[in-house]
C-alpha cells in the first residue's frame, strides 16, 4: 500500500489500533487476513506509524505478536467490552491528551483523512465523522476528558459506544461528509469488513486501483 509520507509526525494525539475483537462473522482472526500482500494489522499500523509520535496497539487477554516493535502493546484493562473497552484502555495507556482510534478491520485508512480530522478537533472531547449511514465512533478522534464517562460505561457492562454521545459533560464535533469527499471522494477510509464478502469486495478495490494505477503509469 503506497503511503504518503508525512514530513512530521503529530505529537499532540496518540495513535491507537484496536486489535482485540473476536472476529465471529468473519470466521477468521481478521488481524492476519491478507489484502494486497500485507495482513490486515499491518495495513492499519502502518498508517498510524506514519501519522503519529506514539502508536499503541490494544489487545484482548491474548497473547499476539506484533512485527513493529517501536509500537506499545498493551492488554484491555476491562476484559470482554468490545470496542467500548478497547478505547477506554486506549485513552488510558496515551501519554496524550488526545487519541485518534480505529480498529484494525478498515484497510483504507488514508493519512490525510486523519490529519484533516486533527486539524479541526481543537479542544473538543470527540471529533467524528458523521456520514449517510452514521456518526463512525472507531474512526475519530478522543480526549481524556471521555475517560470517565467510558470507565462508568464499561464497569456497568453497558458496551454500546454509542451511549458516549448522550454525556452531556462532553463536547462533540461533527465532521460532515462534505467535509470529507474532496480528500476520500469514496469514503473508503471508513469501510470495515465484516464478513468474507466485505473482504472480497475491499480486494476488488485494491485490483481496480493496482489496473488504474499501471495504465496511468503507460
Amino acid at each position: 500500500m503506497g503511503l504518503l509520507i508525512m514530513e512530521n509526525k503529530n505529537t499532540q494525539i496518540s495513535g491507537v489500533l484496536l486489535a482485540g475483537g473476536k472476529s465471529r462473522r468473519m470466521g477468521k482472526d481478521k488481524r492476519i487476513l491478507v489484502l494486497d500482500g500485507e495482513t490486515l494489522l499491518n495495513r492499519a499500523l502502518g498508517v498510524l506509524v506514519n501519522v503519529f509520535q506514539e502508536v499503541i496497539v490494544v489487545l484482548g487477554e491474548e497473547e499476539f505478536a506484533i512485527d513493529d516493535h517501536t509500537v506499545r502493546v498493551v492488554h484491555d484493562i476491562i476484559p470482554n467490552c468490545a470496542a467500548a473497552g478497547g478505547l477506554f484502555t486506549g485513552l488510558s495507556y496515551a501519554t496524550k491528551p488526545n487519541i485518534f482510534v480505529v480498529a484494525c478491520d478498515m484497510p483504507f485508512l488514508n493519512p490525510v483523512v486523519i490529519q484533516h480530522m486533527a486539524s479541526l478537533s481543537g479542544t473538543f472531547d470527540m471529533t467524528l465523522a458523521e456520514l449517510t449511514q452514521g456518526i463512525q465512533m472507531t474512526h475519530g478522534i478522543y480526549s481524556k476528558r471521555c475517560l470517565p464517562v467510558l470507565e462508568k460505561m464499561v464497569k456497568d457492562r453497558n458496551l454500546r459506544l454509542q451511549d458516549l454521545l448522550k454525556a452531556s459533560s462532553l463536547a462533540l464535533r461533527k465532521v460532515q461528509e462534505s467535509e470529507i469527499l474532496s480528500v476520500d471522494p469514496q469514503l473508503l477510509s471508513f469501510m470495515n469488513l465484516n464478513s468474507p464478502a466485505d473482504l472480497e469486495l475491499a480486494r476488488k478495490i485494491t485490483r481496480s486501483s493496482s489496473t488504474r494505477q499501471d495504465e496511468s503509469g503507460k
